[in-house]
This record gives C-alpha cells, sequence and structure tokens, in this order.
C-alpha cells in the first residue's frame, strides 16, 4: 500500500494547532476542606499507577505486606452500590501492573526525568542492612546532583521527609515517589504515623548539578524518556513536543513536568526553584504549563475517541495510528469526524461499504491487474455501472489522500510560501437589517454594524494580521455581522495536483489511461472537498489561539501591574463615590483601612455650600488630607468641586489633595457575600466607598475581592476561553500575592486563599485557628492548623510572614494558646512537635528548608538572626560577598547560588519590606484641567490607564483617557528592561506624551509617546 503512516509531518504547521478551548487546570487541588493524609488507603493507590524504583527484598517484603490488607479496606462502605465500584477501579491498571513487574521504573511523578525533577528528602522506611545496599546501588548509577547530597544524615532519619528541592531520578535504593506529593507515600503505618515538617538537615537536592550550569542534567536514560509517552499513548513525545511549542530547553520542559505532577504552584517554582526552571519568569513558567495541559486533555480526548470507535467496531490499527499522532485537536477532529455518531455517512465509508476499498488500493498498488468491470453489479445502487465504481474508488482515494501526513505538511508548506489572506465583509443578513431600519431593536443592530465599519470590507495576510483584529473579527461574526472567508490562491492547486500526480500518489507500475484519470479526479476532488476547509480551519483556529493568548497575556501583564501599585499608607483617606442624584458617598477611613466614618454629601444640588462646610468639618475632624475620588458618573464634576474648594482654602490649615481612581467592579464587590461578611451592618452605597478609599491604601488587598475581569483592564475579555482567562488571572493573582507576602495575624481571609498553597478552606482554617488560639507565634505552628499537610506547608511557608509587632498587639488578648489541640489525634497531627517562641527568619522571603543554611552563613559572617535588616549585618554579609563570590560561599555551605542569593536578600532586607515600594503611587493633585484646555503639540506627563492589543491609554488629567497608538511605541523611546514586552507598556507607568490630535465632539485625544519616566 502507498501510504505509510511513518513519514514526517511539517512542524511548522504544527506548532500552533492547539485548542484554544481546553480548559486550563491548576496544579494545585482547589478542595476547600482537605484535611490531612490518610496514607493507609490512597497510598496502595497511587502505587498501582505508578512504576517502583528497584528496591532490597527486605523493602518489597514489606511493601507487599503493607499493600495486602489494603485491599480489603477497598469496600468498607456498607451501601451496595459502592460494592460495584471497587473493582472497576482495578481493571484500567490491571494492564499496567505487568510493566511495573520489573520494578526498574521510578513512580509517575518522576516518569521521563533523567533531568532533576521534584521529589522528597527521603524517608527511612528500610532498615540499615537495606541501606547499605542502597549506597551501593546508589554509587553505581551516574547521577546529576552533587555527591554531598547521599551523606548519610539524610539517610538516617526516622520520620518522612518533605520534598523541597531536587529528586536523584535513579537512586535505586530510596523508595519511589516518596515526600512530595500524597500519591507518593508509602503505607507503612510506622512511618507515616506523623506528619513531618523538618527541614534541619542539608538539602541534597538543592545541590548543583555537577556538569551542568544551572542545574542541566546529563543524558536522559531510554527507559524513562518514554515513561510519559507510554503514560498517555501517542505517538509522540510530551516533552519534545512541550519544547517544541514553547521554544523552551527540553530539560527545563522536562523539570516543569515533573515539578508540575508534583502539584507544585507557580510562584513556588519560581522563586524556590529558579535553577530547575532555568531562571524563567512566571509568565514563561504558565505558558509552558497551560500547553502541557493542553497537550495532556489531548491525549485524554484521544484516548477517548479511541475506545468509542472501538466499541463502534468501526477502529482499525490504521485509524489508530493516525488519531495517536494528532498533535492538536484541530488534527484529531478532522481525523475523527467522519466517525462521529450523528453525522451522515461520507462518500469514502459508503464506497467503503460497498467493498471497494481494495479497487481502490489496487489502483495504487497494482493498476495493471486491476480490471473495473469485475466490480459492476448490476441493481446495486453504486455498483452498476463502471462510472459508479470509478467515482466510489475516488471518493476512497479522495480520504486517503486528505488523511495523509505527508500530503499535509507538503499542502501546509506550500500556503506558507504563498499569499494566504483573510477576508471579511458584511453579512447578508446584516444588509437585509439595515435596509428594513423599522423598531428599536433593528436600529441597535444598524449601531453594531457601524462598529464594525473596518472590518466591512476587509483583507489582511494571513501572517501580518493582528491579534485584536482577529478578536474583532471573530466577534463580528458570532453577531452574524460579518462573513469571513480565508483565501488560498489557486495556483497552489496546481502545484499540489502535480505533486500527488508525479510523486506521492504515483501508482507503484504503470495502468491505463482511466485509472490515472481517477487518480487525478481523486486529487482534485480531495484538495476542494476535504483539503481547503481543513486549511481554512486550521488558519482560523491559529489565529484565533494566537490572538487569545497574546489579549490573555495582555490582561495578565495589566492586573499584575493594578495589583502592584505602591500602597499610600501611614495616613487618614476618605473615599468617594461620586454621583448626582443619589449624593457622593464619603468613607473616612484610619491609615490601618478602619472605618472612622461613612456619610453622604450632595455636592451638585442647589445648597451645595452647606455640603460643602460639612465636608469641611469631616476632612478637619478626622486629619484627612488625602481624597480618594471614583472615576464613576459624576467624577468631573465632584472633582471640579473638589479643586475649587482647595483653592478657595477652605480646608485650612490642612494641605489637602486628591486623586482619581478606577471603580471598576466597586459596585459589584459592595453586594458580594464577601462584602456582605466583611460590611454586615452597611449601606451598599457606603461599601463602594469603602473600596474605593481601600484601592489606594492597598491595592493588593482590595483587588483581591473581585473578579479579576471587573477590575477594567485589558480589552476582548468576552472573546477569549473563559477557561483559559480565569486560569492565568487566578495564577496572577496568586503570583501578586505570595511575592508581596502575607501577615498571617492580620491579613483577611480573602486575601490569604491566593497564597500559593492555600484555597477557600484552608484560609478559613487558618483564620478560625487565629481566632481560637491567637496570633501564629512562627511558621511551624501553621503545621497544627487542620489540612495544613507537608505539601501545603511546603508551598505557603515561604510566602507567609509573621512580624513580632502583630505578635504583641494579639497577644494582649486575653486568649492562650493551647500546646496540644484536641482535635488533632484523630487527624494524626498528635506527632507534630512545633516550638512556640518567635524566629527571627519567619519575617523574611527565606523558605523554611533554607533555614540551615541561613543560620551557618549568619555564623560565618559573623551575625545573629536578631540582626536581620540592620546595617551592621547588612555591611558584614555584602563584604562577604564580595569577598568570596556567591558561587564559592554556596558552595561552601553546601548549597546553590540561587538559594542564597535569596538568603543574601532575606537578611539584608529591612523588616516589613515590600517589593511593591519599586511601583508609582497614585498620583495626587490640587487643580483640574479641561479637555477645552489641550493644545495640539503640548507636552504633558500622564499615566497609563489601561492597555489594549492596539494601543496604550492615558489619564492625562483631564477626565478623559488618550490613546497612544501602538505604532508610536517604537523601542528608541523604552528603556532597555521594557523592550522584549509586547507593547511594553502597562497600567501604572508614568509617561511623557505630545498631544496629537484632540476629537472634543467625539471625546478623543491621540497622543504621541515621548518617553517612559523612571
Amino acid at each position: 500500500m502507498m501510504r505509510r503512516p511513518r513519514t514526517t509531518t511539517a512542524k511548522v504547521a504544527e506548532k500552533r494547532d492547539l485548542d484554544s478551548d481546553v480548559s486550563i487546570s491548576e496544579s494545585v487541588s482547589s478542595d476547600e476542606d482537605v484535611d490531612d493524609w490518610r496514607p493507609s488507603e490512597p497510598k496502595p493507590k497511587a502505587r498501582s499507577r505508578a512504576a517502583k524504583a528497584p528496591k532490597a527484598p527486605a523493602a518489597a517484603a514489606a511493601a507487599a505486606a503493607a499493600k495486602r490488607p489494603a485491599k480489603p479496606k477497598e469496600p468498607k462502605a456498607p451501601k451496595p452500590p459502592k460494592a460495584p465500584k471497587v473493582p472497576k477501579v482495578p481493571k484500567p491498571r490491571a494492564p499496567r501492573k505487568p510493566a511495573a513487574e520489573p520494578k526498574t521504573k521510578v513512580p509517575k511523578v518522576l516518569k521521563d526525568s533523567g533531568e532533576p525533577v521534584l521529589a522528597g528528602k527521603k524517608r527511612k522506611n528500610f532498615d540499615d542492612g537495606n541501606k547499605d545496599d542502597n549506597v551501593a546501588k546508589n554509587q553505581k548509577v551516574k547521577q546529576t546532583d552533587c555527591p554531598e547530597g547521599e551523606s548519610g544524615p539524610s539517610v538516617k532519619m526516622k520520620e518522612e521527609r518533605v520534598s523541597f528541592i531536587v529528586s536523584d531520578a535513579h537512586q535505586a535504593g530510596v523508595p519511589a515517589g516518596q515526600g512530595s506529593s500524597l500519591a507518593g507515600l508509602r503505607p507503612k503505618k510506622e512511618e507515616v504515623e506523623e506528619e513531618d515538617f523538618t527541614f534541619g538537615e542539608p538539602c541534597q537536592k538543592k545541590q548543583k548539578t555537577s556538569g551542568a550550569c544551572l542545574g542541566r542534567p546529563t543524558a536522559l536514560p531510554s527507559s524513562e524518556a518514554h515513561g510519559l509517552r507510554n503514560e498517555l499513548n501517542m505517538n509522540w513525545d510530551m516533552k519534545e513536543l512541550l519544547s517544541t511549542l514553547t521554544c523552551v530547553d527540553r530539560w527545563v520542559c522536562s523539570n516543569i513536568v515533573g515539578l508540575l505532577q508534583e502539584e507544585n504552584t507557580v510562584p513556588f517554582m519560581v522563586r524556590y526553584r529558579k535553577e530547575m526552571i532555568n531562571h524563567m519568569d512566571a509568565d514563561a513558567v504558565r505558558d509552558v504549563q497551560m500547553i502541557y495541559e493542553e497537550l495532556r486533555c489531548l491525549a485524554k480526548k484521544t484516548q477517548t475517541v479511541v475506545q468509542t470507535l472501538k466499541k463502534d467496531g468501526v477502529l482499525t490499527p490504521e485509524l489508530e495510528q493516525n488519531l495517536r499522532s494528532s498533535r492538536s485537536a484541530d488534527e484529531l477532529d478532522h481525523v475523527y469526524s467522519p466517525y462521529k455518531k450523528g453525522s451522515k455517512l461520507t462518500k469514502a465509508r459508503r464506497a467503503k461499504a460497498l467493498g471497494l476499498e481494495a479497487a481502490a488500493l489496487a489502483v495504487m498498488d497494482t493498476p495493471h491487474t486491476l480490471d473495473l468491470r469485475s466490480w459492476v453489479t448490476p441493481g446495486t445502487e453504486g455498483l452498476s455501472s463502471v462510472e459508479e465504481v470509478a467515482t466510489g474508488v475516488e471518493h476512497i482515494l479522495a480520504d486517503m489522500i486528505a488523511k495523509d501526513p505527508e500530503t499535509l505538511a507538503y499542502v501546509k508548506t506550500l500556503c506558507e510560501n504563498s499569499f494566504v489572506t483573510i477576508q471579511s465583509s458584511v453579512s447578508k443578513s446584516a444588509l437585509k437589517e439595515k435596509e428594513q431600519e423599522k423598531s428599536g431593536p433593528q436600529q441597535n443592530k444598524n449601531k453594531d454594524i457601524d462598529k464594525f465599519h473596518l472590518y466591512l470590507d476587509f483583507t489582511c495576510n494571513i501572517q501580518r494580521i493582528q491579534p485584536h483584529q482577529t478578536l474583532a473579527i471573530n466577534r463580528g461574526e458570532n453577531l452574524k455581522i460579518l462573513t469571513v472567508k480565508v483565501n488560498i490562491p489557486d495556483r497552489l492547486k496546481n502545484d499540489f495536483t502535480s505533486w500527488c500526480i508525479n510523486n506521492r500518489w504515483r501508482p507503484r507500475t504503470c495502468g491505463k489511461e482511466e485509472l490515472r484519470a481517477i487518480i487525478k479526479n481523486a486529487v482534485e476532488d480531495s484538495y476542494k472537498r476535504l483539503i481547503l476547509p481543513f486549511l481554512a480551519r486550521s488558519y482560523r483556529t491559529k489565529l484565533t489561539t494566537a490572538a487569545e493568548k497574546e489579549s490573555i497575556a495582555m490582561f495578565v501583564r495589566n492586573l499584575r501591574q493594578r495589583l502592584l501599585v505602591c500602597p499610600v499608607r501611614g495616613c487618614v483617606i476618605m473615599g468617594v463615590d461620586p454621583g448626582f442624584r443619589h449624593g457622593c458617598k464619603l468613607a473616612v477611613l484610619s491609615p490601618t483601612s478602619q472605618i472612622l466614618h461613612t456619610d453622604v454629601v450632595y455636592l451638585h444640588n442647589a445648597g451645595n455650600q452647606r455640603e460643602g462646610d460639612k465636608l469641611r468639618h469631616l476632612m478637619i475632624k478626622y486629619s484627612c488630607a488625602k481624597v480618594v475620588i471614583g472615576n464613576g458618573t459624576a467624577c468631573r464634576e465632584t472633582e471640579s468641586v473638589f479643586a475649587d474648594l482647595i483653592s478657595r482654602g477652605c480646608f485650612h490649615p490642612l494641605d489637602v489633595s486628591y486623586c482619581i481612581t478606577s471603580e471598576a467592579g466597586a459596585s459589584i464587590y459592595s453586594v458580594s457575600p464577601e462584602a456582605v461578611k466583611e460590611l454586615p451592618d452597611m449601606d451598599p452605597n457606603h461599601r463602594s466607598a469603602v473600596s474605593i478609599g481601600r484601592r489606594v491604601q492597598d491595592p493588593l488587598a482590595e483587588l483581591v475581592k473581585i473578579d479579576p475581569k471587573h477590575i477594567g483592564i485589558g480589552t476582548y475579555q468576552h472573546d477569549v476561553s473563559a477557561g483559559a482567562l480565569k486560569a492565568a488571572l487566578d495564577g496572577v493573582v496568586q503570583e501578586c500575592v505570595s511575592f508581596v507576602g502575607v501577615d498571617i495575624n492580620i491579613c483577611s481571609e480573602t486575601l490569604m486563599r491566593h497564597v500559593a498553597g492555600l484555597n477557600a478552606g484552608r484560609a478559613r482554617n487558618i483564620s478560625e485557628w487565629r481566632e481560637q488560639k491567637g496570633p501564629f507565634n512562627n511558621r511551624e505552628q501553621l503545621k497544627l492548623v487542620k489540612g495544613m499537610g507537608p505539601k501545603t506547608y511546603q508551598q505557603c511557608a515561604g510566602f507567609i510572614r509573621i512580624n513580632p509587632q502583630t505578635i504583641r498587639s494579639g497577644n494582649s488578648s486575653p486568649r492562650p494558646v493551647p500546646e496540644k489541640p484536641a482535635a488533632k489525634k484523630a487527624k494524626g497531627k498528635t506527632g507534630v512537635n512545633v516550638p512556640t517562641s518567635f524566629n527571627p527568619l519567619d519575617q523574611t522571603c527565606i523558605h523554611p528548608e533554607s533555614y540551615h543554611v541561613a543560620q551557618r552563613f549568619l555564623a560565618l559572617v559573623g551575625g545573629t538572626a536578631d540582626q536581620i535588616g540592620s546595617a551592621g549585618l547588612r555591611q558584614c554579609v555584602e563584604s562577604k560577598v564580595r569577598a568570596g563570590g556567591v558561587e564559592e560561599l554556596a558552595k561552601t555551605l553546601d548549597s546553590t547560588p540561587e538559594t542564597l542569593k535569596l538568603i543574601v536578600d532575606g537578611l539584608t532586607q529591612p523588616p516589613g519590606f515590600d517589593i511593591r515600594q519599586n511601583f508609582g503611587q497614585a498620583d495626587f493633585k490640587r487643580g483640574i484641567v479641561s479637555m477645552s484646555d489641550l493644545r495640539v503639540g503640548a507636552v504633558l506627563t500622564g499615566r497609563v490607564d489601561n492597555t489594549a492589543l492596539f494601543g496604550a491609554f492615558v489619564d492625562i488629567g483631564v477626565g478623559r483617557p488618550g490613546l497612544i497608538h501602538k505604532s508610536s511605541i517604537t523601542l528608541d523611546k523604552l528603556p532597555a528592561s521594557q523592550r522584549r514586552r509586547s507593547l511594553a507598556l502597562g497600567p501604572g507607568e508614568r509617561v511623557e506624551v505630545r498631544v496629537l490630535n484632540v476629537d472634543a465632539q467625539r471625546g478623543r485625544i491621540g497622543l504621541d509617546l515621548i518617553r517612559i519616566l523612571q
């Protein structure tokens, strides 16, 4: 047969074929009420799914003994419906067990990872005799980790070690999968009765890998290189394809996959696993995570399709090969669509049902022996004449051509070298409705048509179209205003037909003229009926996927800069929610965001003099010199009132100034369950004023209470995948909250749930523990909280701060902290012993896993933990680093340069250090400028309010934002640090601009970027 499934496919065309509608799932469990680990039940389940590492005989016997009694526990539920569920669970696992019998593979979380991936520090669940055997085995295997990590103390541990650092994927003597994930724990009762959160021993997995910089591994063993491929059961290698799609080194992709499989969060990886991810930032890691999840979803969907086709009895080895070779959802759908239930039988399948497949194969393999007249069956539809037989053979050949990977690769290559365009025009239905112009809704429809006037007759090269143009065209098409099509040049058909007839689909031997005509007709039919629609769908999918990713990336950048605006601390602030008819709602907030007073003033009515006196009285009474006005209805008029009062000196002796802030989402928050719980007895209108004021006092703590989609950032949020957008925005909120850090004794439950590793249930448990037992004295006490297992503690501990000031204020309360919580015995926490004294390292960004390194470093420089943040310690640390160098000091301390740099930052930063202090604050002013005051050519300073795919909106203080078109944002106007970013501008950045044009009637201001103000 002519077709060979193993032929290569053009990677260029496959690079972006990803399903944009795939829902992205977080690697951290979202279960709100997760309690402690229960090793006796889930562990055998995890072991059956993962391949086992080689073990000593005693350890293997112990594991087998622990596994046997676990079987009768599965059907322990008395209800009859649960009984049949038990045998169903092992069924899919049954074929996997023989693959694991040799016990030479590492667990699933370490598959395909000759490169270092996350696993745990070792637990001792084997005897001393076995330990010697394991050490001998470890010496035989060449590792990339430093040999110091294999020292004796880490093997002698009697308690479970939590996985924080890089794992030796090939250690034969270590029980597989220990430490870092729930599924990796061993079910031996004597080992898992306690949860061990200890980090006192050297972190062997943080050793820099020898012979490779930045933790880069050496050769990947072939047995592990195919582990993940076998698990997904696809014909491509996950990490190789992931590396191709993301343009990230394969070893980095391997590490990231291992970290994600062990349920590590992106903030934790970016801060505490830098050497494993090659110092990638959070956005880059999140991109790899997103594509990895898409590929996993594709593999699961493929498996479902294969099972469905097998059940229907239409699955052939060739079809299964094509399905498992699909690298995108679009390719999978192309192969599967003819077999979907409910779809009418394709021409090729009807011809095959008549038995013409053998004739079609004979046309390619043995045309000299084929006689179509022998296939004629009078009285049978489709076989009654030679012409009908020839037509059926053409349909089968056309289907074979359209499904052939080499043929598709060639036609995609032709398209890449051709001028392919996308064209949009007004639809017939829109034109018909526009002509009628009768009822109101149709008039609204006409207004929608006017919004798309740029795309009513639009044509653009497929390689040059901008993301915002793609999303606008898609929106117009969804509204049935636009008709969109992809234009492929006609000459491409001739080149494709010639190549097929003379090369790929050329018969092996010479045949009759009528058979050559059949092949030519089949090629032309396949191109027109099957390949062209497939190419159009592929291009539309690629463009939409790329545009959605760029739009989501814009959302992420805008949200990050909005959340990281520097807070305005140490002053009383008045929040104003402006309004006409219902007045301006006021909320006076203390420097700690406590509500001092709420009121309503009617500044826009006839008797505004009396309201102005009332406002002056409140300002002087509470010594309030800062006013925050929301940018909603009546904002400009309210600003004018305050500017007039300030100019007349009505607030003397106070030096009052005001700023305008976005009130997007404030109204939604004011009636949300979170607001009702936080401010139960307050009018919703006053809640909006409180939210507006707090957005300037602490933007991060206030904005996390609002759904990111409602904060007013980005564009086309309704035109992108809702699941992907939500996952990306939730991820950046978690990133910002984690990197800033939270004081666990004073932060709100809402803010706490966004810390890496925590969720709503765990945050609620921490809040309840804090209310019942007083403030946390150190990070170790978090282990006593319900649901705080070792993995959760690992992920969140570094981002939680314990400040001595809040401890003292909390301890002034009469509530004592009980030493032994009564409810922990049933949860297996009785063995967790934690100190009650304050640890100065708990107020830094240093992770508890590195405390022993920090203590050794302090001893090396001659300092103590009590000196953290002092000028003397900072001078000692800096001089030591200059003298010895980070690399040499890291080797001396048995650590990595990345960990040591983090320790140096934690020891030298002053207590209460906030990374947001490097970002700009809100701009307060005392006067007002109107749009009529603007002149073309005037040079102004402003702050970026929002960015879109086509430019940046800048607030220049005239009530209307001006637009800097992206064509004006050139590299020569940007600082070097921002030249790699798409559009390079984000909310909060101060810029100097020049006025290009002013359209007062439409309320539009055109600006040119001069420079970004540092």
